[in-house]
């Protein structure tokens, strides 16, 4: 039986099907979103966003359901009693690492749930905003949209986390503050970057490209109470490496997250002192990481309290949610195409193949996106801008 469902969840057809299902949910949540957005957003913007939360939702936990009950991926959330209360019931920044192809999956796991999934939201670059379905989505959801103008970024940083923190619900807004995924390429030019100017050298990540969140905090303190900050460690020797393709193939990973809430009032107000905060802050993740290396948990050389781990089982809404999407949509686009390629006419047989061909790319790209490889630069190209220079702003990849 277990090797007849490895089979299965390493077939290209079944993963084709994902991405068919996929794909046109989101051509069709898409489609809502903008009607709603023309129509409803200038008479009733609460409304319009409460309806946003559940179409959002729709659609990113289809690839929840891949990581959750796909590949059976077990995720460990050290966390307290009393931050835990938090989660679900206020807005908040997440600060987090940027290390693996997938934390930012990881990291949908966790929202959904505590019930934050539909509102989740990051700083992107502007272009993501262009691409059908995901960007689609993600600009109809009043995500901070980017460019590489600090004097523009500014000003938009401002405009947008009005409107985000203005949600009847919780919003959780993330910040990469390295602002790529960590390589060993990436981090060489870090670690140089540290030693010109005197700085302390990270072992595990990237110095951490402050402007945007010393931007951000003047507008965040007004409605956002707190920042979390997330540390997740995936093993670097596991045989399964923490991927799209792995997951997609229904090999789960162990994923451990340590999770803590810091009070906003807490941080400077100052804007060397908050940048001084965010740097003292990475180098005490510099130690957690450090300490799973070692000892396989996040306090033995770190300044944390220690914390026993949760594990919560899968949302059966993310199970029913994709199985709903995949009845409505693989029923008549897989008879179309069977009845296009059976039809015994070359045209139709063409239409045909073009169509899973089409499908079958955006699989592919989907996945090469995500990859590590792909990753913007760390820092501008050529080497014209640092990381912390004023027109360097945290986005997503």
């Amino acid at each position: 039986m277990n090797d007849f469902l490895s089979i299965v969840k390493q077939s290209t057809f079944v993963h084709l099907c994902f991405a068919i299902s996929y794909f046109t949910s989101g051509l069709i949540i898409n489609t809502i979103q903008c009607i709603l957005y023309i129509f409803l957003r200038p008479l009733n913007k609460r409304l319009y966003r409460k309806i946003g939360y559940y179409l959002c939702y729709s659609f990113y936990c289809q690839l929840v359901f891949i990581a959750d009950w796909w590949s059976n991926t077990e995720l460990f959330i050290y966390i307290s009693k009393e931050d835990l209360e938090y989660c679900g019931k206020e807005h908040t920044l997440l600060l987090m690492n940027h290390s693996y192809e997938i934390d930012w999956l990881v990291g949908w796991m966790f929202c959904e749930k505590v019930g934050v999934l539909g509102n989740c939201k990051a700083y992107a670059k502007k272009v993501i905003q262009y691409i059908p379905t995901v960007g689609w989505s993600w600009k109809f959801a009043e995500f901070v949209f980017l460019e590489r103008s600090f004097d523009r970024d500014r000003e938009i940083i401002g405009k947008q986390i009005k409107e985000i923190l203005d949600y009847p619900d919780p919003v959780w807004l993330l910040l990469n503050a390295e602002g790529t995924r960590f390589t060993e390429s990436k981090h060489a030019a870090s670690v140089k970057f540290a030693r010109e100017r005197g700085m302390v050298e990270l072992k595990h990540h990237l110095i951490p490209r402050t402007k945007g969140f010393t931007t951000s905090l003047p507008y965040l303190r007004e409605k956002c109470p707190s920042v979390l900050d997330i540390q997740l460690y995936c093993d670097k020797d596991a045989k399964i490496k923490p991927t799209i393709f792995n997951l997609l193939n229904g090999r789960g990973i162990k994923a451990y997250m340590h999770v803590k809430r810091i009070p906003i009032e807490t941080i400077p107000t100052d804007e060397e002192e908050a940048t001084k905060w965010l740097h003292d802050l990475f180098k005490e993740k510099d130690r957690m990481q450090e300490s799973f290396h070692k000892h396989g948990n996040f306090f033995a050389e770190s300044n944390q309290i220690e914390k026993k781990a949760i594990r919560q089982p899968p949302k059966l809404s993310s199970l029913l949610n994709t199985a709903g999407w995949a009845i409505v949509t693989l029923t008549p686009i897989l008879y179309y195409l069977t009845q296009l390629l059976l039809s015994g006419e070359l045209v139709y047989f063409s239409v045909a193949v073009l169509i899973i061909f089409a499908f079958y790319m955006l699989m592919v790209k989907a996945i090469g996106m995500s990859k590590i490889s792909k990753a913007s630069d760390y820092g501008a190209k050529n080497g014209q801008h640092h990381p912390n220079s004023s027109n360097n702003i945290s986005k997503t990849k």
